[in-house]
């Protein structure tokens, strides 16, 4: 019999909650971000004071490569699972982080999506509990799904803390 969460021999929830729309938001930015950077590091004095200065834009553009690596680590690390009591939520490559968040201690659920995640069809489920440090967010959810978990987990959540 698997132990709680975290313990080895315990199977993690399913795979990632986003679509593949996170990953492409995430790289999109990186590649934004850093493009950026390169082109004022390096560049742009390369052009205005010699070639030897295009040299400094090789840290941002190999930045950028381990990043665009990394980004689809992290995208695979988040998880979630509701389970009968709590719902748990799963993340990190490095630091693994695991977060019970019992349904009866929810006190807002909210959805969330800005304007980049709109364009990329995505939205974030943020939850809210009395405890600051146990907030929670499972980003990159389809839309529809985001509702759907987000009215479902205000459906526990009220049923949960009616007892206390």
């Amino acid at each position: 019999m698997p132990g709680p969460p975290g313990t080895p021999g315990t199977p993690r929830p399913p795979g990632p909650p986003g679509t593949p729309g996170l990953l492409k938001m995430r790289r999109l930015l990186l590649v934004v971000w850093l493009g950026l950077i390169s082109l004022a590091a390096g560049l742009v004095p390369g052009l205005l004071a010699g070639p030897a200065w295009a040299a400094f834009a090789l840290p941002p553009l190999a930045l950028m490569a381990w990043g665009w690596v990394m980004l689809e680590r992290n995208w695979r690390s988040w998880r979630y699972a509701e389970r009968a009591d709590d719902l748990l939520i799963s993340r990190g490559v490095l630091w693994h982080e695991e977060t019970v968040v019992p349904y009866g201690r929810m006190q807002l659920v909210e959805v969330a999506s800005g304007p980049v995640e709109r364009h990329f069809g995505l939205a974030s489920v943020q939850l809210h509990t009395a405890a600051a440090a146990t907030d929670a967010t499972i980003p990159g959810l389809d839309p529809a799904e985001a509702e759907r978990l987000r009215d479902r987990l205000t459906e526990l959540g009220e049923a949960r803390s009616a007892g206390l």
